[in-house]
């Protein structure tokens, strides 16, 4: 799918906001990230109280909120399994 420049722009798909807002921010990223979705975490570590948003292009917001609910519904034992089967 070729996505235009407005597609491309980058938009928020999650706030974080918390002690553990980075930490959770990372792992959507990187949930993102291995399913050749572009995502980037923005927000400062050394002021964390401003919180952490995770973007990625408006062309794939849809694909990114399915991906992401398909990760929280299948749970930490999922994720722990996946990366597993990973190491083989």
């Amino acid at each position: 799918m070729l996505l235009t420049s407005h597609a491309l722009d980058m938009v928020t798909l999650r706030s974080f906001e918390g002690l553990t807002a980075e930490v959770e921010a990372e792992t959507i990223c990187g949930i993102l990230d291995s399913n050749d979705i572009p995502a980037m975490v923005v927000g400062a570590a050394q002021y964390p109280a401003l919180g952490f948003e995770v973007k990625v292009p408006r062309g794939k917001v849809k694909e990114a909120e399915e991906l992401i609910l398909e990760a929280e519904e299948s749970g930490p034992e999922a994720a722990a399994e996946a990366e597993a089967e990973s190491e083989k």
